[in-house]
C-alpha cells in the first residue's frame, strides 16, 4: 500500500485537541455573568472571520450589545416569540415553557450575527443556491463556538425572534438581516449532553441513518 503523506497532518495532541472541541460543544443557556477580556473577545471574533465563505464574499456582521437598555429590549423580543414559539407547538407547549432557551440576562457579552445587506450583487456560487450566504455566516458562529470552547466560555445560538423587528430596534439597512443572538461568557460547567437531549425534548439521531452512498437512502 502506498505511504501516506505525513506532511500536513497536525501532531496527535493537536488533532485531540480539534475532536475534543467538537465533541465537547454545548448551546449554553446558563452563564454566570463575569465578563470576558476585550483582547479574549477579539481573538474569538478573529476565529470566526477566518471561516469559508462562498465566493469570498464575507457576509457576516457582528454586533456587540453594550447598552443594557438595548439588551433588556433584545430580551423583550426574544421572550415575545417564545411564547408564539410555544403555543405553535401545541401539545408541546408546557414542555417546550419549561426549557430554558437562552441566557441573555446572565452572561458577559451579546452578538448578533447578521447577513450584510447588497447580497444580491454576489453570485459567484450563489446564482442557482442564494442561501450559501446563510451557510457562510452559520460557519463563522461555529468558529466562534469552536473557539469559546477552546478557550473554556460558554456560547448559546438563540433564534427565537422576529428578524424584522430585531433589525429595527439594531437600526439595520434594507437587506441585511440578524441570523442569530449569541450569548457568550463565563459557565458555571458545561452540560454533559446536549441540553436539550439531557431535558428529553429530543436526542440525536444515529450517523448511521444519515449517511448513504450513491444516492439517496432508501
Amino acid at each position: 500500500m502506498p505511504t501516506l503523506d505525513q506532511r500536513h497532518r497536525f501532531s496527535d495532541a493537536e488533532i485531540s485537541a480539534v475532536y475534543k472541541a467538537i465533541a465537547l460543544r454545548r448551546d449554553i443557556r446558563h452563564f454566570q455573568h463575569g465578563h470576558v477580556p476585550e483582547e479574549q473577545l477579539a481573538r474569538l471574533l478573529a476565529a470566526a472571520h477566518q471561516a469559508p465563505s462562498v465566493g469570498l464574499m464575507q457576509p457576516w456582521r457582528f454586533i456587540r450589545i453594550t447598552d443594557a437598555n438595548l439588551r433588556r429590549a433584545i430580551h423583550a423580543q426574544i421572550e415575545k416569540e417564545r411564547i408564539r414559539t410555544a403555543r405553535a407547538l401545541g401539545e408541546r407547549e408546557n414542555d417546550f415553557m419549561r426549557l430554558k432557551v437562552e441566557g441573555v440576562l446572565d452572561c458577559a457579552e451579546v452578538l448578533v450575527a447578521a447577513l450584510m445587506d447588497g447580497r444580491e450583487r454576489h453570485v459567484f456560487g450563489r446564482r442557482t443556491l442564494p442561501e450559501m450566504d446563510l451557510a457562510s455566516v452559520a460557519c463563522a458562529i461555529q468558529n466562534l463556538w469552536l473557539a469559546a470552547r477552546a478557550e473554556g466560555l460558554g456560547m448559546g445560538w438563540v433564534s427565537l425572534f422576529d428578524p424584522d423587528a430585531l433589525a429595527e430596534l439594531l437600526g439595520m439597512p434594507s437587506g441585511a438581516r440578524p441570523v442569530a443572538v449569541l450569548c457568550l461568557g463565563p459557565v458555571e460547567r458545561f452540560y454533559e449532553k446536549p441540553m436539550l437531549e439531557q431535558e428529553g425534548w429530543a436526542q440525536r439521531q444515529p450517523l448511521s441513518e444519515l449517511v448513504s452512498e450513491n444516492g439517496w437512502p432508501g
